[in-house]
């Protein structure tokens, strides 16, 4: 995993001349040359850290290493939860699937419904199957009915090589 100490430059290991500095109460300090914002730091008993790089000049914050670190992995941590929420949950089944069995999957996809998920249905063709594509659509359709209040259509039925896929995703 890729850390924020990998590629964040601190203290001496800041390469720009010229830095705009902002101090520990996030204050503009103004645009000081490298030696004059570490001294700065160093007076201020924390370290010079680089926040933005690639502005012109680049610009850099007075600040604990240790203290920024950890806000900056916490704010991955967040940003981690949210990509989750918006995966795509898939539910696989055969044609000749039971009721029965159509009701659990159908649970299980409420379940990821609740969670803010979208639900991928992918029904595979065996053999002669695929010689009746029409069953698989109307399997599709009895689906979609099945949801007709919780889940609205996301991408519509299509088929690709031996499989029929569509997404749904909560109202």
């Amino acid at each position: 995993m890729i850390t924020i100490a990998d590629f964040t430059r601190v203290n001496e290991r800041i390469r720009a001349n010229e830095l705009r500095v902002i101090d520990e109460n996030g204050d503009q300090i103004g645009v000081l040359s490298r030696s004059e914002a570490l001294a700065e730091a160093r007076n201020a008993g924390l370290d010079l850290v680089e926040i933005s790089p690639n502005a012109s000049p680049p610009v850099a914050k007075v600040i604990d290493w240790g203290k920024y670190k950890y806000q900056k992995a916490k704010q991955q941590k967040r940003n981690q939860k949210t990509t989750k929420a918006n995966e795509i949950k898939q539910i696989r089944m055969g044609l000749k699937i039971s009721d029965h069995d159509l009701e659990v999957k159908a649970k299980k996809a409420r379940e990821f419904f609740g969670a803010g998920q979208k639900v991928k249905y992918v029904l595979r063709f065996r053999g002669r199957e695929l010689a009746h594509k029409e069953v698989g659509f109307a399997l599709a359709d009895k689906i979609i009915e099945s949801f007709n209040e919780e889940a609205v259509v996301d991408q519509k039925p299509q088929f690709a090589g031996r499989q029929l896929s569509f997404t749904l995703r909560s109202n």
